[in-house]
């Protein structure tokens, strides 16, 4: 489990003073970057040294609550299923005790060049498992 904090910002927001709907993609989006960081491997070093790429394949989400301006937000995100060229992880923003998003997410590994898929290299599954 990997959990990244997020504030809500202005920029965020709607005109109804709530997130806008596609932020929270952005937000999950950060949160699986920074777990791939923590775990040793930043997507730029994976591109120049294991020639991969992660592509989000599918997403499924629910929107449960909204987040409002100037909120603590927490993206955690687990690790669900992994294979040999994709792993799924279930994601989920709370503010405070309260679930405000609920989503899965099918990450595919490609080729950084043909953009076909490839498998994940092997200390990479490593870790991400053992996360």
């Amino acid at each position: 489990m990997f959990v990244w904090p997020v504030r809500v910002y202005y920029e965020d927001t709607d005109a109804g003073g709530v997130v806008y709907h596609s932020r929270y993609l952005n937000f999950m989006e950060r949160a699986r970057t920074e777990w791939l960081r923590v775990a040793g491997f930043a997507q730029a070093a994976l591109k120049q040294q294991e020639q991969v790429l992660f592509v989000v394949h599918s997403m499924q989400l629910q929107f449960k609550k909204p987040a409002r301006l100037d909120d603590q937000l927490q993206v955690v995100s687990r690790l669900i299923e992994m294979k040999r060229g994709s792993f799924s992880c279930q994601q989920q923003i709370t503010c405070g005790e309260t679930i405000l998003i609920e989503a899965q997410v099918k990450v595919a590994c490609v080729d950084a060049d043909s953009f076909k898929p490839t498998g994940i290299p092997a200390r990479l599954k490593i870790a991400l498992e053992s996360s």
